[in-house]
């Protein structure tokens, strides 16, 4: 059983990897707009880099996709946990999480596009989704909140990020989940917050520097995202 779950492990931070890397606004902006989005602005292929520089239809395209990969590896990797492991103790849920972990590397190193993609936030916000629909919903008002008062995309995220953890363990105790899956899961939900803060650093930066972007500006030419 040792070698199971160590295989398991493997396959889904693979499978999750994977799947990260297929990132949406730089295939988008190379589809739509014949230019890569990562030359542009902040260099970032997320929503907000492509909103400033394409506009909205190409912002909603990429947070689609990023979404649905979330999703997507959060499925997959529930699904081969429940295959892999019939009879273990560990929630398939827990799998799902490592994936969510490995799709959020790969949105932000993504091995298609020179290891160099986006923040990760998206791709977070679709396993998100995904593995506690309720927690979703909950870090979406917090955000919706946050970006009514302030219009600041970035400050969002990071309050967003920062919460995951903690709502997403109050969800599998809420649950019922055992303990080892609890453990597992708070892990890599911790694991996955810090990825997404970490990835805004620059954005940190800035806020604390008071010249972040407010949604809705005019871009700067100097400015970056």
């Amino acid at each position: 059983m040792g070698m199971q779950v160590v295989l398991a492990i493997v396959l889904v931070a693979v499978v999750g990897y994977l799947l990260g890397s297929i990132v949406f606004g730089v295939l988008i902006s190379k589809a739509l707009y014949h230019d890569d989005v990562r030359t542009h602005g902040s260099g970032s292929a997320g929503m907000t880099n492509m909103i400033r520089n394409y506009g909205k239809l190409a912002g909603a395209l990429t947070a689609t996709g990023d979404v649905a990969k979330g999703v997507v590896a959060v499925f997959v990797a529930s699904w081969l946990f429940r295959v892999l492991l019939p009879d273990s103790a560990i929630e398939p849920m827990a799998g799902a999480y490592i994936a969510g972990i490995f799709a959020i590397i790969g949105h932000t190193k993504p091995v298609w596009f020179g290891f160099k993609g986006g923040k990760g936030v998206l791709v977070g916000g679709g396993v998100a989704l995904a593995t506690g629909p309720v927690v979703c919903v909950v870090l979406v008002l917090v955000f919706a909140v946050e970006f009514a008062i302030t219009r600041i995309v970035s400050l969002g995220s990071i309050i967003v990020a920062a919460l995951y953890p903690v709502i997403t363990l109050v969800f599998w105790v809420w649950h019922g989940a055992d303990l080892l899956s609890l453990v597992l899961i708070g892990i890599c939900s911790v694991i996955m917050a810090a990825m997404v803060i970490w990835m805004h650093r620059s954005n940190i930066q800035r806020l604390r520097a008071g010249t972040e972007y407010r949604f809705g500006e005019k871009k700067k030419s100097k400015e970056k995202e």
